[in-house]
């Protein structure tokens, strides 16, 4: 519904808000960097669009008329709770989402997540899990990480977070009896734990010529499922590198096999080369400083 009435001049209410302030024509211009005159003039323009007046024009300076007194004190509060609101856009956090796999999420990126909002603490991280290919701009997508081969598009900029570098991992009480690194008659007594990439096959055809039997193990759709059981000691696991780095580090998981399996498939960072925010780049760039300090 329209106002009949309608608002009032923004200047004339600035006006009237620095002369209400301090009763002064001058002090307000000294504020608001006019000249005394232009401060005058916009109150008095004020009061004709009112039809009424604000103050009463004395030897010593100003007072409020009693109309005017309340009208300051209501403008005021307009004035401030823009300013809040103004205050609060401005310093409401940037927003970036992140497309990972579940398995680099739950493995390296959610445990350093208190380092990152530490150190940025003006930037709201979004993080989605799915293994599917994400679209960025169909989904609102800034950043994503992917396992893949380069070229991945030319208007995504592909920084190498992480080579392939596969190993078998297991609880360390798991092999408590047994002789390291455990040949192919050891393993083939073992329980393997097998996810989607499905690399047991080529893993031991690389370290043993095919020389196991794969009949025994527990099959899981995800790489982070079957890193959780090794770790409850159900079985051997194989993952990349970089995603049980911390729980070799700290003995939660050993090695029972010295073989390593490169891949093609590395771990990328793609970020847009146009339209990428500020924040965007900010995460881009604490991503990779994490990856090249081997944090």
């Amino acid at each position: 519904m329209s106002d009949e009435i309608g608002l009032p001049p923004l200047n004339g209410l600035r006006a009237f808000a620095a002369a209400g302030r301090h009763l002064s024509f001058r002090a307000a211009a000294e504020d608001l960097s006019v000249t005394q005159g232009a401060v005058a003039q916009q109150v008095r323009g004020l009061e004709e669009h009112l039809g009424l007046r604000l103050f009463l024009r004395e030897a010593r300076g100003l007072a409020f008329t009693e109309e005017g007194r309340a009208y300051h004190a209501a403008v005021s509060r307009a004035f401030s709770q823009l300013s809040d609101a103004t205050l609060a856009l401005r310093s409401a956090p940037s927003r970036v989402t992140i497309s990972v796999t579940p398995t680099f999420a739950s493995k390296w990126l959610i445990p350093r997540l208190a380092e990152f909002t530490e150190a940025h603490p003006g930037i709201d991280l979004r993080i989605t899990a799915t293994e599917r290919v994400s679209s960025f701009h169909a989904d609102g997508i800034d950043l994503a990480v992917r396992q893949g081969q380069p070229p991945f598009g030319a208007s995504l900029r592909a920084d190498l977070l992480f080579p392939q570098e596969v190993i078998a991992v297991c609880s360390p009480n798991l092999i408590a009896r047994q002789d390291l690194p455990l040949d192919a008659a050891a393993l083939s007594r073992m329980t393997l734990l097998h996810d989607s990439h499905d690399l047991w096959p080529m893993f031991i055809e690389a370290a043993f010529g095919g020389e196991v039997e794969l009949s025994r193990g527990l099959r899981f759709n995800q790489t982070t499922l079957t890193i959780d059981a090794a770790l409850a000691g159900q079985g051997i696991a194989l993952a990349s590198r970089f995603l049980v780095q911390r729980d070799l580090k700290v003995g939660h998981l050993v090695q029972p096999l010295d073989r390593a399996l490169e891949g093609r498939l590395d771990f990328y960072l793609l970020t847009p080369r146009q339209e990428a925010s500020d924040a965007s780049l900010i995460v881009r760039d604490w991503l990779l400083y994490m990856t090249s300090e081997g944090a």
